[in-house]
């Protein structure tokens, strides 16, 4: 290998393993340790950037399992509410803005984003055209979504919606609702029991 092409595959191995140079893994730590949160190595993504450009909030308690990747080249903007556990693998994309409520449960492999990949020109290779995106994606405070459940650009969850395994969430979806399917629908609301000694209707 010449040295050229070696200095390439450095830089490349240097931008694309960043975040696992011995620094910035203690500096990711300690910034989820400002936070009262935790992240269990290994993290993906340009967190650390995210973090130094104010592009990246994560509340306190949130917990990261191994594995977790969270992407947003600039000006995209993630955010992870207060005690919201995302599992193995989860990910989460943003081209403008991904949020995530309070207390929700991604469990393994889910992956949120607000952008599509674009393949309208067919003199590109798609890796390299880039993204679109219908908006925002939102998800309300206690939402539980099952293992691999996809959630897609534009789509807001309603707070404590729960979601089955394998679903894709193309629409929005009310509060109190568990949906399920690909493209996921509503299959009934979630509905509680009177808290116990509540007064009855007088």
């Amino acid at each position: 290998m010449d040295v050229a092409r070696a200095r390439l595959w450095t830089q490349k191995w240097r931008w694309y393993e960043r975040a696992s140079l011995p620094h910035r893994r203690a500096r990711l730590h300690w910034e989820m340790a400002e936070r009262r949160a935790f992240a269990r190595w290994p993290i993906h993504g340009n967190v650390l950037e995210m973090l130094d450009e104010g592009r990246l909030t994560i509340g306190e308690h949130a917990l990261f399992e191994p594995g977790v990747w969270l992407t947003a080249p600039a000006p995209g903007r993630i955010a992870i509410g207060a005690g919201t556990f995302l599992n193995l693998g989860v990910q989460v994309a943003a081209v403008e803005s991904v949020e995530i409520g309070d207390h929700c449960m991604l469990a393994n492999g889910c992956f949120v984003t607000d952008g599509n990949h674009r393949f309208d020109d067919p003199e590109l290779p798609v890796p390299w055209q880039g993204f679109s995106s219908k908006g925002p994606t939102r998800l309300g405070d206690n939402v539980w979504c099952g293992a691999n459940v996809v959630i897609t650009s534009g789509v807001t969850v309603g707070e404590r919606c729960v979601i089955g395994a394998n679903s894709v969430v193309t629409e929005d979806l009310p509060p109190f609702s568990v949906a399920a399917g690909a493209p996921a629908k509503v299959l009934k609301q979630v509905t509680y029991a009177p808290a116990a000694g509540a007064a009855g209707p007088a």
